[in-house]
């Protein structure tokens, strides 16, 4: 199947019986999500497919749409600060405790994979993701891993993703009603963000896929974001927040600057700069070259750089392009704060290895099998 846009693989926020396998009760190889009151779970993480082209991608159902250009008055801004590059936040990076592979470890110690998947996957520190739209609750799942973070001198990463008509209608379409609502859901769920250090991967997909919106969704789209950042960074002026980059086999540096640009990602009031290969399989390497090619189109202060996901990065992207669970793929190098690359300001796990894109196991829970190939392949 020719995929032209991203397809983020979302299972939903609520915990559910997982269907056993071939034994007749829960299957050992896979973890649900855990139960958590208190604070937020990880929430199934995203898949993005290397198109071959870009083109606008067919909904499979119908899903909420921006609205039509809309009157909301815009968030005050204050004057712009000159700001000094920085290659890195300080500090080192949170892991969360609630999420699938810290609950498989805890519940399989006898298994004979639990030392790798252990050591060299669930002992890193992963995105916290909110992809569920749930305005009562998201300050206080927010403000649970962000003081969480604060308690122990870490820097946690959190991922909003409710945009509406998100995946354009594919496999993780939900999110806000509409656009007006995702801008309070933003205000909600900026005033859990605190005072620390915290790095926000801002809306996966919502850029680099806006090939399938119209012209005026996608502006509307684009102001919505840029109000995100401006929220967001109003209310922790601590917080780092990063907006969609696609990768590297996506759009081109200059078309994905222009649509940034247009999103407010070029404005220090609104970004610190871009992240890319978002649950892709990518080298390293060629998402530093690709980064670099859209900061540079893409203008703004020097302080503006670039997170880059590696999770699963290791042996680099599928020469045929697969995105799901494909065969051969390895972990990526540590999530890191120092890269020791100019413009190049975390290496982030934001898709947790071992989450499966739908084919090793069901979308978006921790599959032991595939979490096991990747830590010892």
């Amino acid at each position: 199947m020719v995929v032209a846009a991203s397809i983020v693989v979302v299972a939903g926020a609520v915990a559910g019986v997982l269907a056993a396998f071939d034994d007749g009760g829960r299957a050992s190889d896979e973890a649900g999500p855990p139960e958590v009151s208190a604070s937020p779970r990880l929430a199934p993480l995203p898949a993005v497919p290397t198109p071959s082209a870009p083109a606008t991608t067919a909904s499979a159902s119908p899903s909420p749409s921006p609205s039509a250009r809309r009157t909301t008055t815009p968030t005050p801004s204050k004057p712009p600060k000159k700001r000094e590059h920085r290659t890195a936040v300080a500090g080192r990076l949170y892991r969360h405790p609630d999420s699938q592979v810290l609950e498989w470890v805890r519940s399989h110690s006898g298994d004979p994979r639990h030392a790798v998947i252990a050591s060299r996957i669930a002992e890193q520190p992963a995105a916290v993701w909110f992809a569920d739209y749930a305005p009562d609750a998201v300050t206080a799942r927010v403000a649970a891993v962000t003081s969480g973070g604060a308690a122990l001198g870490r820097v946690p990463v959190v991922v909003p993703y409710a945009i509406p008509g998100r995946d354009c209608g594919g496999h993780s379409l939900g999110g806000a009603p509409g656009l007006d609502a995702y801008d309070a859901w933003i205000d909600r769920f900026a005033a859990g963000l605190g005072s620390g250090e915290v790095i926000v991967v801002l809306e996966p997909d919502s850029v680099a896929q806006a090939e399938c919106l119209s012209a005026g969704e996608r502006a509307d789209r684009f102001a919505s974001l840029a109000r995100a950042g401006r929220v967001l960074k109003a209310a922790n002026p601590r917080a780092r927040v990063y907006f969609d980059a696609g990768h590297s086999g996506w759009n081109a540096p200059g078309k994905q600057a222009a649509w940034l640009k247009q999103a407010g990602a070029a404005s220090p009031e609104s970004s610190d700069g871009i992240f890319s290969n978002v649950s892709n399989f990518h080298t390293t390497a060629d998402e530093v070259a690709y980064d670099r090619r859209v900061l540079d189109a893409l203008g703004g202060p020097a302080s503006l750089g670039a997170v880059i996901d590696t999770s699963r990065n290791g042996n680099g992207a599928p020469a045929d392009g697969e995105w799901c669970d494909p065969a051969g793929r390895k972990l990526g190098r540590a999530p890191t704060l120092s890269t020791g690359e100019a413009r190049i300001d975390a290496y982030l796990w934001v898709k947790l290895p071992g989450e499966s894109d739908g084919c090793k196991g069901r979308p978006g829970t921790f599959t032991a099998s595939y979490a096991y190939d990747l830590a010892s392949s």
